[in-house]
Order: C-alpha cells, then sequence, then structure tokens
C-alpha cells in the first residue's frame, strides 16, 4: 500500500507527496504528458529530442548537473511513446535544489541554436548506434509502421527518420515547449523524508508562479480493425534470422489489458515459461524467444520475437510459435501455472514498492490515468483473472488476421 497526499496548485499543476521518514533521501518526479504519439507525423523525435535539450540548461542555470552535483543528488530522465518523465534523487536535507533546478527548466529553457545544434548531434548520434548499426536495431522501425497504419504509435520514439531530427528548427522546439512544458501538462510527485506541509510550501515558492500555460488537448486517429494478415520480409547484417510476430492489444486501461500481460509472463518470463522450455529446451528449434507487451496507454502490440536456430526454417519456427499460442486458445492454463505467474507478478510489485524513485513513477503515472490510488489495486486486478479470462482474451487476439509476421533474414556471406 502506497501513502500519499495530493494538492493542486493555482497554475494546474498536479502534486503527490509520498512521506517516508525510514530514508534520509528524498525524490523528485515530474512526468510530462507527453509522449512520441502526440508529434507531428512530419516532426517525429522531437519528445525525445526535448528530453535530451531540457539537461542544456535553463535561464537562469546554465549548467543544469553542477548545482545538483554539488548537492549529492542524480538525475535522469526517459521519453516513451505516451508521457516524458524526469527524475531527481538526493538527500532530504537538499530537496529544495531539485524544486528550483526542476521549476527553473519549467519555466524557461535556454533555446540556443548552440543547445539545439549540440543535443540533435547527440540524438542523430544516438539513432546511428541504436537504430541503424546495431543487430535487430531497425525492427521497430520496420515492425511499428506493420502493424500501425493510423495511429501514431507506428513511429518508434526516437522518430521515424534521422532528417526529422536534422531539420528540427528553433522556432519548432519552442513551439513544441510552450505546448506540451507547462504546468496544466505535468504531475509532480515528492516522495521520502519530507512532510507534505513543507512540499506544499517548496511547491508553492517555485513552481506557483510559473504561468498555467494552455492545456494540451489530446485528439490521436484512432487505430482501424485489423483484419488481414500482414508480412513482410527483410535483410541485413545480423547473425541468425529473426522472426517478430505481433498482434493489436487493448491499452494500458482497456478491458482485457490484465489477461494479456499475465500471457506475456506464462509463455516468457523465465526458463520454466512454455515458449522457452518448449521451443529452446526441448524442440530445439529457438536459440531465444520472447513475448511481451508494450504497456501502451492506447491499443498497444503484443509481440512474440525469436531467433530461430541455423537449421530450423522460418516456416517451421513460425508453425512451432502459433502452436503454442493455439493452446492457449484451445486449453484452460493449469490453476498451479497460472497462480505461480501471479506470485511473481505480485513480487515484482511489492519489491518495486521498496524503491522510493520507482514508488514516486508509479504514482504519477497512476495519477495521469484519473487517480494516483489505482496503483493499490494493480496486484488485486492481476490476482481477480481466472483461466477462463486467459482463454477469451487468447482466443480474442491470437488470430492470424490480426497479426505482423517481420522475417528478419541473415545475410548470406
Amino acid at each position: 500500500m502506497v501513502k500519499f497526499n495530493r494538492f493542486v496548485l493555482d497554475n494546474g499543476l498536479r502534486v503527490l507527496v509520498h512521506e517516508d521518514y525510514t530514508t534520509p533521501m528524498a525524490v523528485l518526479n515530474i512526468l510530462y504528458d507527453v509522449g512520441a504519439r502526440d508529434e507531428d507525423p512530419d516532426k517525429t523525435g522531437f519528445a525525445h529530442l526535448f528530453e535530451h535539450l531540457m539537461f542544456g540548461g535553463s535561464v537562469n542555470i546554465p549548467l543544469y548537473d553542477a548545482p545538483l552535483q554539488r548537492v549529492g543528488g542524480e538525475n535522469n530522465a526517459f521519453t516513451s511513446n505516451d508521457i516524458t518523465n524526469y527524475y531527481i534523487t538526493l538527500p532530504a536535507a537538499n530537496i529544495e535544489t531539485a524544486f528550483w533546478l526542476e521549476s527553473d527548466r519549467m519555466l524557461s529553457l535556454a533555446f540556443s541554436e548552440m543547445s539545439l545544434e549540440v543535443q540533435r548531434n547527440v540524438v542523430i548520434e544516438e539513432f546511428k548506434q541504436r537504430y541503424l548499426n546495431q543487430p535487430y536495431g531497425d525492427v521497430w522501425l520496420k515492425l511499428r509502421p506493420l502493424v500501425y497504419q493510423k495511429h501514431p504509435y507506428r513511429w518508434a520514439t526516437i522518430g521515424k527518420e534521422i532528417k526529422h531530427i536534422e531539420d528540427a528548427r528553433i522556432e519548432d522546439v519552442k513551439a513544441f515547449f510552450k505546448k506540451h512544458y507547462n504546468p496544466q501538462n505535468a504531475i509532480m510527485v515528492i516522495g521520502g523524508n519530507i512532510s507534505t506541509d513543507r512540499a506544499k510550501l517548496l511547491a508553492e515558492k517555485w513552481f506557483g508562479p510559473i504561468p498555467a500555460g494552455e492545456k494540451y488537448v489530446r485528439s490521436l486517429p484512432l487505430e482501424p480493425k485489423q483484419n488481414v494478415v500482414r508480412r513482410e520480409t527483410m535483410t541485413g547484417k545480423v547473425p541468425l534470422n529473426g522472426l517478430y510476430v505481433a498482434f493489436h492489444m487493448p491499452g494500458r486501461l482497456e478491458e482485457g489489458y490484465y489477461e494479456i500481460d499475465l500471457i506475456s509472463d506464462i509463455l516468457s518470463r523465465g526458463n520454466s515459461s512454455r515458449l522457452h522450455r518448449t521451443l529452446v529446451k526441448d524442440k530445439q528449434l529457438f536459440s531465444e524467444i520472447h513475448a511481451y507487451n508494450m504497456g501502451s496507454f492506447d491499443p498497444g502490440m503484443f509481440v512474440v520475437e525469436g531467433k530461430p536456430l541455423e537449421n530450423v526454417s522460418i516456416e517451421m519456427a513460425e508453425a512451432a510459435i502459433w502452436e503454442e499460442l493455439d493452446k492457449l486458445k484451445n486449453e484452460l492454463v493449469p490453476v498451479n501455472e497460472l497462480t505461480k505467474v501471479k506470485n511473481k507478478t505480485e513480487s515484482t510489485m511489492v519489491f518495486s514498492e521498496m524503491s522510493l524513485l520507482d514508488k514516486a513513477m508509479n504514482l504519477a503515472q497512476f495519477e495521469l490515468f484519473g487517480d494516483a490510488d489505482m496503483l493499490n489495486m494493480e496486484i488485486e486486478k492481476y490476482n481477480s483473472v481466472t483461466a477462463a479470462d486467459i482463454q477469451a482474451q487468447a482466443q480474442k487476439i491470437f488470430r492470424q488476421e490480426n497479426s505482423s509476421t517481420l522475417v528478419y533474414l541473415a545475410e548470406k556471406v
């Protein structure tokens, strides 16, 4: 059970405080309700570029990291297709430094051509290293647009192509900041050795004067129902052939999400999971195989990906995957297997509640969903899933006409 207090500043900034006096540390986490899905299809990669720009200094603080290092703090951030999240951990005695730093960059990022040029080059380099020069790195540049035809999940967080980042202009960047990085579009969570009264005082002092900005209202194109098998083959310099089978599935808050999340664990969590036990150990068809869902806020995708062994044909590998998926459709998962998976899920969630930062990030995310208290109901939601529920969801999503298959062939030398 994660306890918290909540208040909202006059400018619309939502603030949660989780008091924990067992630690000398504190964390300040700010979630901005903006991700890659909110980008212009012709100007992608902006949310991620922004994550980098936010460390390029603000109007009153030219070097973001220096003041933080002086007070023993650490910081980082991440961008997804749905959100952008910034966090600082530091000794609770120095928490005001975190308020000062985060408020200054929310108030006024230092937009300079030089900062943009530096961060643009960093992101372009990351694009090349992670997506173009790494084996299988370009899978997501191909698989996403195969699965999504309309919804902006069709591009990766890094962006559709390097050119979009190369072409980013200072006026585009300023407009993106103004639209998304304001108090009304943010949720701040303070956790650790700090009282709610003190957090409120500091929030009012540092964030209260920031103008509210305009509330961004999301209106994204809906992904039409897939009714036809999609398939694509690509070739690249990779050690083994790769096989990626993706299915449309419910979004994070939709009915069926918890069942499908448990299905991914039944199939692929640990060495005793079905895919590993059957297709890696017993039948020796794959060198590795995984099943996972993206945890997307909007309707997402469930992916089974594997690397068939050299002597195994793609057809044979694919048939073996479908055989395992069909078992979930045709047979109820045994009680002991389902219980084991639920126990693992529960222990992961309980373990994450031991980390101050994880708690802060989870509270922010559930507050974005509508109520941070939903975090405390998660375990119950997983535990209430029955074997029949799992079978029903498997029958719903594991259909050929709901599948997009990407075959990645290793170049013959």
